[in-house]
């Protein structure tokens, strides 16, 4: 997993109106990143957006890119912070896949440009497009693996299980909320954890 550097370490606010500023900046730099695209992208776009002198922004991040990299690793946190969270305290593999399931389409419901930014990453850092996934990937893996340990699933290489799982809800997200401008119908959910279901099953 990348580390923050020492100088986007420093950047990180000390106090609470740092901290909703810098918050700004980054949910001002989601919205013009997903609808102009890395390239031409501005800084003074970003600042205009969020309301903030373009000194605040120098504050946080030495550069566009610094900010780029810090969104993507934001809603990665985020995203999988959301899928989390909807698991609770299920203990049951089958159930907590269909609350990770709901819980992507109702993020990515909310951050629409997700997609758009993270291949975006893919050029303007291939090691942080791939670490977003990796990052997803490994808390994907741990799950699976105590399901299977504990016999709720059949012994299957869950690390290709698991990114199977991700690129499903990869392209259902794209299709329905993406294109649709909705989350998938029951009927959607239904038939993507029978599959689950009958390929995992022991």
């Amino acid at each position: 997993m990348n580390q923050l550097s020492s100088s986007e370490s420093k950047s990180l606010p000390k106090t609470a109106r740092g901290r909703r500023t810098r918050e700004k900046i980054l949910a001002a730099a989601e919205q013009v990143f997903g609808e102009l695209g890395y390239e031409r992208a501005s800084i003074v776009e970003i600042t205009q957006r969020a309301s903030v002198a373009q000194g605040s922004f120098y504050t946080y991040f030495p550069n566009k890119q610094a900010a780029f990299t810090e969104l993507v690793r934001s809603l990665s946190d985020g995203l999988r912070a959301a899928v989390t969270a909807a698991a609770g305290t299920e203990t049951s593999r089958l159930a907590v896949e269909r609350r990770s399931l709901i819980a992507f389409f109702n993020f990515i419901l909310e951050h629409k440009s997700l997609y758009r930014i993270v291949r975006q990453a893919e050029f303007v850092d291939e090691e942080l497009y791939r670490d977003y996934y990796r990052r997803i990937a490994q808390g994907y893996v741990r799950g699976l693996r105590q399901a299977v340990d504990a016999g709720e699933l059949a012994d299957l290489d869950v690390d290709t299980v698991a990114w199977s799982l991700m690129g499903m809800a990869d392209f259902l997200g794209m299709r329905w909320v993406l294109w649709e401008d909705q989350l998938p119908p029951d009927s959607v959910i239904d038939t993507a954890m029978r599959f689950v279901r009958d390929g995992l099953a022991r």
